[in-house]
């Protein structure tokens, strides 16, 4: 049975709303609150937050379940709503409705399954036993920095619970009986990354470990989801239809499924299969437009990480639910055929879960429903006219599980698992008429499906939980791997290998949780100047922390932003420094139609390049070997190898000479470069502590003194070329510092600076907020909550105070910031009355005190 075929691209309508869930009840959680009471749960409170930090943004919580169903949920930490499986953020876009962790064993003479998720039910297996854990790469300085595993790592512990712990009573629908505990508790620890090449996926461990003193046998482990591809979320209140999507019907309903074993690989010209197990939904048509474009052409799929084989079984089942009985629907074997409490397809109560999780199917694709009507002597058949309209799209469901394991008493399993999303899936606007709802041709509606992004990201997390090639446990295997001959010579009449090109497909079997990062940020600090701000920096870790996914020392500069706040969108560049390295991009004959260059190597140094290319006695020195003048139209061609041509480019701008090609320069240029790992003497170490030899400064003038700014220092590599990985980056808002530019406690001392107000007057009608004078960060408040009257030159510590015109106090507020913050001499009156309200327009006085009991006063007019 055919699964899938790749082909052509296509877009994806964008919208800038949220994947909210209209209608339903919405469970508050303040700080960590708690929406389920219960005596076991009562010292944990239930919690949901989010992934977000990438292009993937759905609710975990420390119950099981992933996504959220029917409900609304807020989030614990932010109280901000939790999206439902949106892909693209922004987009509006969602492909997860609910989904949990099943884990189903044989305990005694008992078969039970703890279920994160059931269909149909907010019943909870599971009550809470910690807090989240949040953790993150990107800030240096965090104390969790060194466990960090990703750029939003989100970690909890969940025990199953027997059915008296919940006001929320799980029970067997089957059996007829209340939930009975398995006795397990589940560590669940999910990781995700900005990268361009990791943003599409979220990555799930789970440690399911038997806390009862009664062995766990024949187990399985697995994911239900409840996928629901659909634009703007999905009302609760409607009725299911009777059977499949049928023409137009969208909201979740009209959803297709499928499974892709392995595809095929190419490396030079050697191909071989790629194992993959991915588990896919899409919505049947996409929800064509009009300008060609699909607002739900992507696809969300989940897998199981890792090398498989471990797994003596492995069972994908689908199905999609009908209150008639008669209509409810699932493949199954003939051999394995079983009524499943509702019908052939939605598995009621815990034995029906548990033979899915154990039968060892692996269903084929919905699409090709109406030809299993003549295979019935394989699988059940659905019928005819059931057949034909399921293959149309349906609200669909899964669970992918695999096994068997005996868990004895303390024991533990671990699976990893993906969350994976690709876009541009579907190509044809009409693919889905033309081919599955006026004729059912599954084949040619395959053959306008582009399923190569899904793939590429699948792959990708394959590669960041078992790097290929990575001796993890340094026991001398590498992993799996292909060798491809990419050059040979005749010799006596046989081809012989002369370029052999060893390609690792996967790791050790030993989880590393890596992919590629970018350098550490500099440790950053800034200073005010008379009209600018003075920015010092060390490099230390920038400089000699080797990527975490290569292990290669691949830092190559380091850039300097400036912005009116700390928002991404509002940086912009003031300085960059690089070293100074180059591309070669060698020509491939081989490459169709006519040939093209392509980068193959790390970048070169231009000592390096003149060591390989240059002549003389002593090429490394020769100075006339120039790179720039090679290009692709006049490129170098090797003596004695006409077949060897390449040109040059510089990898990045080559700003490499401090303080000449760039403002960037060294607080130290005479200290020799240290050797890594010390003893250090107290002459090589600024007064903070660092290797002066990695310490830089740079200055940035004619600031205006009335406003905030804020800077931050980035350090970035350079990528890997030769695999299409473009050059990592740190984060430009994580760290930024604000600074107004204004003087020194010194200078005020001195020369009696006095202390100024702006606006003003300040006027209620201006559209100050418009023209970004204040407001900016905070969106959700309303305008007369953001108003801002900044005082200038006031003391590190002092007290302001404003007056009516009749005395009476308006305000007063304590301002007591550390000499050292770059905002001390300044401070902000938010137009807010010690009574909680606006003021109205009028005259003010102002009156800064000091410490020492000197003040200054000045006027203030508000204007409406």
């Amino acid at each position: 049975m055919k699964t899938t075929r790749a082909f052509v691209t296509a877009f994806v309508t964008l919208s800038l709303y949220t994947c909210l869930l209209p209608g339903g009840a919405v469970y508050a959680q303040g700080g960590k609150g708690t929406d389920v009471p219960g005596p076991e749960a009562a010292a944990v409170a239930y919690c949901m937050t989010k992934h977000d930090i990438n292009r993937v943004s759905f609710g975990v919580s420390n119950w099981g379940l992933i996504g959220k169903g029917r409900a609304y949920y807020t989030d614990c930490f932010t109280g901000g709503l939790i999206p439902m499986g949106e892909y693209p953020v922004g987009s509006n876009a969602c492909y997860l409705y609910k989904g949990g962790i099943w884990v189903g064993g044989v305990v005694g003479r008992d078969t039970i399954v703890a279920c994160g998720s059931i269909f149909n039910t907010t019943a909870r297996e599971y009550y809470p036993m910690t807090d989240f854990t949040r953790r993150t790469t990107l800030d240096i300085t965090s104390a969790d920095y060194s466990k960090a595993v990703s750029e939003q790592d989100l970690i909890t512990t969940y025990r199953d619970s027997p059915s008296g712990t919940l006001d929320w009573r799980p029970s067997d629908e089957y059996e007829g009986r209340e939930h009975q505990p398995l006795g397990i508790e589940v560590t669940q620890r999910s990781y995700a990354w900005s990268y361009e090449y990791a943003d599409d996926f979220v990555l799930f461990e789970f440690d399911v470990t038997n806390a009862s003193d009664r062995p766990i046998e024949h187990a399985y482990i697995g994911l239900y989801m409840d996928p629901d591809a659909a634009y703007g979320g999905i009302p609760v209140n409607v009725q299911a239809p009777d059977i499949g999507a049928g023409k137009g019907l969208t909201l979740g309903r009209d959803d297709l499924i499928g499974f892709i074993d392995a595809v095929p690989h190419q490396y030079q010209q050697c191909n071989a299969p790629d194992t993959l197990g991915l588990a896919w939904v899409i919505d049947a048509d996409g929800d064509p437009q009009y300008d060609g474009s699909f607002r739900l052409g992507s696809a969300m799929a989940t897998m199981f990480l890792g090398n498989t084989d471990r797994y003596t079984t492995r069972s994908f089942n689908w199905w999609v639910y009908n209150a008639n009985a008669t209509l409810d629907y699932g493949p199954q074997k003939v051999v394995n055929k079983r009524f499943l409490g509702n019908g052939l397809g939605t598995p009621v109560g815990d034995r029906n879960r548990y033979f899915l999780m154990s039968n060892g199917e692996t269903d084929f694709d919905q699409a090709y429903l109406p030809e299993i009507d003549y295979l019935s002597s394989e699988w059940v058949s659905p019928g005819t006219y059931q057949a034909r309209s399921l293959s149309l799209g349906g609200d669909v469901q899964y669970v992918y599980a695999v096994g068997e394991f005996d868990i004895p008493p303390g024991g533990t399993v671990k699976v990893p698992v993906a969350y994976v999303n690709g876009d541009n899936v579907h190509t044809l606007t009409w693919n889905w008429s033309a081919y599955l709802r006026n004729r059912s041709r599954p084949d040619l509606y395959y053959d306008h499906l582009d399923f190569s992004n899904l793939i590429d990201n699948a792959a990708a997390a394959q590669r960041i939980y078992d790097n290929p090639g990575v001796d993890t446990d340094s026991n001398g295997y590498r992993g799996e791997f292909r060798e491809c001959v990419v050059e040979s010579t005749l010799v006596d009449d046989q081809w012989v290998p002369t370029r052999v090109d060893t390609t690792y497909y996967s790791g050790d079997g030993v989880a590393d949780w890596q992919g590629a990062a970018p350098p550490p940020a500099p440790y950053t600090y800034v200073s005010r100047l008379v009209g600018g701000i003075h920015i010092q920096f060390n490099g230390e870790l920038s400089e000699n922390t080797a990527d975490p996914f290569s292990g290669v020392h691949d830092f190559e500069g380091y850039r300097v932003y400036i912005g009116r706040d700390d928002r991404e969108g509002s940086f912009s560049v003031v300085a960059s420094y690089d070293h100074e390295n180059y591309d070669k991009l060698v020509f491939r004959p081989e490459v169709k139609p006519l040939g093209a260059y392509e980068v193959q190597d790390l970048p070169f140094t231009l000592e390096q390049l003149r060591c390989l290319y240059g002549f003389g006695d002593d090429p490394c020195h020769d100075t006339l070997f120039d790179v720039n003048k090679y290009s692709a139209s006049a490129p170098y061609v090797m003596p004695d190898f006409p077949d060897s041509v390449f040109y040059f480019v510089p990898h990045d701008y080559n700003r490499h000479i401090l303080g000449v090609q760039t403002p960037i320069r060294k607080v130290y240029p005479d200290e020799p470069k240290p050797t890594l790992g010390g003893p250090y003497s107290p002459d090589q170490l600024t007064p903070e502590g660092h290797l002066k030899y990695y310490e830089y400064e740079m200055d940035i003038d004619d600031l205006l003194p009335t406003v905030e700014y804020f800077v931050n220092v980035t350090a970035f590599d350079f990528g890997s070329p030769q695999s299409g990985l473009e050059p990592l980056e740190s984060s430009v808002e994580l760290g930024a510092k604000g600074i107004y530019v204004a003087a020194s406690e010194g200078e005020l001392t001195r020369e009696n600076k006095q202390v100024y107000i702006y606006p003003n007057p300040y006027r209620l009608d201006d559209p100050y907020r418009a023209r970004g004078f204040e407001g900016r960060g905070r969106e959700d408040m309303a305008d007369d909550r953001v108003r801002e009257i900044h005082f200038v030159n006031v003391p590190a510590r002092c007290t302001i105070s404003i007056y009516s015109i009749d005395g009476d106090l308006i305000r007063r507020f304590e301002h007591d910031v550390p000499e050292s913050d770059p905002t001390s001499h300044q401070a902000i009156w938010d137009m807010i009355t010690r009574n909680t309200q606006a003021p109205v327009s009028g005259l003010y006085y102002w009156v800064v005190e000091d410490p020492h009991g000197e003040t200054q006063i000045g006027k203030l007019v508000i204007i409406k």
